[in-house]
């Protein structure tokens, strides 16, 4: 029998880590460095790929303790030669992007800043804010991410004002715009009033809001206002003239003093504690701050110039050459600024200095910039502290060994049994955990309209959850990064006991056991214990009762949106549903024909038949569903 053996690492086989050396050019490209499971542990570029690759395993190289344990682990380093430093510097920014490597400066998606998206691959763009960075289409694209949410929905607010687009995601009426097109405000996108070639001209000028291009938008409506007014078209001049004053409102209020204003310019800083490191970027286009940007890595990823490199390569990889500004403002030097510098270049077709300021405006710049991640940096710690704070407490309420990292929560929604439905939210060290949300529906038979059962239908659900525990219960679980350190079962005793008795499953070992479940009722705020008939002496206003709150309230909000979601799906299902041979297309005919149920009640046979694609037969059992008498 064949044992695979995993290979060792370079730095306990120095011949074929010598061996290895000798086959790397010293050609400008990109290298990859593997551990003994093949995942990648570091990527990197250099000038001279064996000499940067060589330099990890010299004694006398000094490398921090990240690089350093990085290196212990390298079994095996590949490259990719490229033709100049730049195409290196693109496909290490790509590759860093598609493969996520541990030891790489990795920015952090905590959805914490929200972007604007526009879907440009369908054919009327929309236009949205999102905190999810994922996009369905390559074509799409997300503008930011924006530090001020408040200004950024004040903005797109206005712009929906300024120009005419859709307003609503889902129409109105069938058969004709609503009340935004009569005023102005929508193209009639929703009645196909406008081309999609037309309505993309206006998205795009929307979209140079979000370029940080306002000032150039404005000089070609200037232009546009100038040229309807020689041809005597004055309607479409105040129109033009309007949209000008609106955009010029936008960034009325944010100024920035100084003395070249006609040059467009960013500038990034950073702020750093010992765990967290908060990046901002400014971009400041003739002179006036359009756009906030923030990001957050962790603080051992990397020091602050390969922190502030990473931000600067992943921000400009993702926008167009025409976003890229001709200055950039950094905080300190980059090691391989110029090589950035000069791939900026190369994109834009115009010359990018990357610029570290000492004195006078320029620097004061970049101090505000620096100021401004200071405070959101410490707004965090404050965030963070106070969860520990509330984690803390709630672990000497609930007599736990270590601090809950992973609490799950669970709620019932229904209205006298119908469409009941279940909702698990996950908090991680305090903090909402959206990816690891679940919804349940309710598949016991005996929960339906006019009879509700929340016991058995948290049972059912933590059942479900629990489901590859209870039916092996030799399964490992403290290695499982998904099982909970606690459960919390919105609601009292009854809830909690129904809940218990699922756990017990297996009496020789009982899931309850190890997992730790307790009950928060509403009406007073008291924390249940299983089998204790009386709760926990607390307050409401602890620091872990609130904790619990949080959790309990959201756990009912995800799943009450959820059975909303569920009961507008099955009203929307109507009653021509139940009509025999009445297929999704049929009815679409008959709705676009009648406009609604009520006058398909109340239309003869005739008018049924009159209808395209409902024949005699179709339109009797239209009829007779309508008519039973």
């Amino acid at each position: 029998m064949n044992v695979s053996r995993k290979p060792q690492s370079f730095l306990q086989d120095s011949d074929r880590l010598e061996a290895r050396l000798k086959e790397i050019p010293p050609k400008p490209g990109v290298y990859l460095m593997r551990d003994g499971t093949d995942s990648i542990l570091y990527i990197g570029k250099s000038k001279k790929l064996r000499s940067r690759v060589r330099s990890y395993f010299r004694d006398s190289q000094r490398l921090s303790d990240r690089i350093t344990m990085m290196v212990r682990q390298v079994t095996e380093i590949e490259f990719i030669v490229t033709d100049t430093e730049v195409e290196a510097l693109a496909l290490e920014a790509n590759l860093i992007k598609q493969h996520q490597p541990y030891y790489n400066v990795l920015l952090k998606d905590d959805k914490k800043y929200p972007y604007v998206c526009i879907t440009w691959s369908e054919d009327y763009p929309r236009i949205f804010i999102t905190r999810k960075r994922r996009l369905k289409n390559s074509r799409d694209r997300h503008y930011g991410p924006y530090v001020d949410t408040r200004l950024l929905r004040q903005t797109l607010y206005l712009v929906k004002r300024i120009f005419p687009l859709r307003q609503r995601p889902q129409p109105l009426f069938k058969d004709r715009p609503c009340l935004n097109y009569d005023i102005g405000r929508c193209p009639g996108v929703c009645q196909n009033l406008v081309s999609p070639e037309d309505y993309r001209k206006i998205v795009e000028k929307v979209a140079m809001v979000f370029q940080g291009r306002s000032g150039e938008l404005m000089q070609i409506l200037q232009a546009q206002m100038e040229k309807a007014a020689q041809e005597l078209n004055f309607e479409l001049a105040a129109e033009v003239r309007d949209r000008l004053q609106g955009l010029d409102s936008l960034h009325a209020d944010q100024k920035v003093s100084l003395p070249d204003d006609t040059v467009s310019r960013d500038a990034i800083a950073l702020a750093q504690d010992d765990r967290h490191c908060c990046i901002q970027l400014f971009q400041v286009r003739a002179g006036k701050l359009v756009g906030r940007l923030g990001y957050f890595a962790e603080t051992p990823s990397g020091t602050p110039p390969e922190i502030l490199q990473r931000v600067l390569e992943e921000h400009y990889l993702q926008v167009d050459p025409v976003e890229i500004p001709t200055d950039i403002l950094v905080q300190y030097e980059l090691a391989e600024g110029e090589i950035l510098a000069q791939w900026l270049t190369e994109r834009k077709g115009r010359k990018v200095s990357i610029v570290s300021p000492q004195r006078q405006s320029k620097a004061y710049l970049i101090e505000m910039v620096e100021r401004n991640a200071g405070y959101e940096l410490e707004r965090t710690q404050k965030q963070r502290d106070r969860d520990t704070l509330s984690l803390q407490d709630l672990a000497e309420i609930l007599d736990l060994a270590e601090i809950p990292k992973r609490i799950e929560g669970y709620d019932i929604s229904h209205i006298q049994g119908s469409n009941a439905v279940a909702s698990q939210v996950v908090f991680i060290d305090g903090v909402p955990a959206k990816q690891h949300y679940r919804h349940y529906k309710i598949k016991n038979p005996e929960v339906r309209i006019g009879r509700s059962d929340d016991f058995a239908s948290l049972a059912e659900v933590i059942g479900r959850r629990f489901r590859k525990y209870l039916e092996n219960p030799n399964l490992p679980r403290q290695e499982d990064p998904d099982f909970p350190d606690l459960v919390m079962i919105d609601g009292g005793k009854g809830q909690l006991s129904a809940v218990v008795a699922v756990l017990q499953g297996n009496r020789e070992n009982p899931l309850w056991e190890e997992l730790k479940v307790v009950s928060l009722a509403k009406q007073r705020e008291e924390i249940f214990l299983p089998g204790e008939s009386s709760p926990l002496d607390t307050e409401p206003e602890q620091p872990g009762v609130q904790l619990l709150r949080r959790v309990r309230d959201e756990a009912h909000r995800f799943a009450v949106s959820f059975h909303r979601q569920q009961r507008l799906k099955q009203g929307r299902r109507s009653r021509l549903d139940e009509i025999p041979g009445l297929g999704f297309e049929r009815q679409k005919q008959l709705l676009a024909h009648f406009h609604s149920i009520d006058y398909i009640r109340e239309a003869s046979l005739e008018q049924l038949q009159a209808v395209s694609g409902i024949g005699s037969h179709l339109a009797q059992e239209i009829y007779a569903y309508f008519h039973p008498s």
